[in-house]
């Protein structure tokens, strides 16, 4: 039975949820998630958790940009130190997303439960596009390549990037063997060596 929720700020209340909402999938997957189980992990009465997230399409939509905006960041941080050229941002991209893979492993099973739902996958597109141009604009500068090209390329390597991830979360290679994977094929596939068609 929900107990008496503690009077928070509106924004406040919705990082708790999502704070709980996570720690529910860590411990039952994404589909032990629901407005329901989230009200009773949270301690707070069901119209609160429905206020906030409306449908669990919404919860999960919630907590998949809660995760993505917690990868950018640590995206910017590593391309903050890293070395003007594509091996190095290659390296620091790789260990950055390979870090957010061990330490986010929720992150792929909120993005699988978002499938199959035309407007929260249409969402999850969206993230993921603004994540490949950010990609691209980092190397823009230092690739021989036209900017059309690495866009393109970056879309196929964010691609690379997920199945090594299911890998790693599978226990079938390790962080680092997964970040050196991920590094060559960025730099093989950004440096301008091969032909721009």
């Amino acid at each position: 039975m929900a107990t008496s929720p503690t009077r928070l700020s509106k924004q406040a209340r919705r990082e708790q949820l999502l704070d709980a909402a996570l720690g529910l999938v860590r411990a039952r997957g994404a589909d032990g998630l629901t407005l329901v189980t989230l009200a009773e992990a949270a301690g707070v009465s069901r119209p609160i958790v429905y206020d906030h997230f409306g449908t669990r399409a919404g919860l999960l939509l919630a907590l998949y940009r809660r995760l993505d905006e917690r990868h950018r960041a640590a995206s910017t941080r590593a391309l903050a130190a890293a070395a003007p050229t594509v091996e190095a941002i290659a390296d620091v991209l790789s260990a950055a997303y390979f870090a957010c893979a061990t330490d986010m492993p929720e992150f792929a099973a909120v993005s699988a439960a978002l499938k199959g739902d035309p407007e929260m996958e249409a969402a999850r597109h969206e993230m993921l596009e603004s994540y490949t141009r950010a990609m691209a604009d980092a190397f823009a500068p230092h690739s021989g390549l036209a900017p059309e090209a690495i866009q393109l390329r970056c879309v196929g390597l964010s691609g690379a990037a997920e199945a090594l991830a299911t890998e790693l979360n599978r226990g079938r290679t390790t962080a680092a063997e997964a970040t050196a994977a991920l590094a060559d094929l960025i730099a093989g596939g950004l440096t301008g060596d091969t032909t721009d068609r």
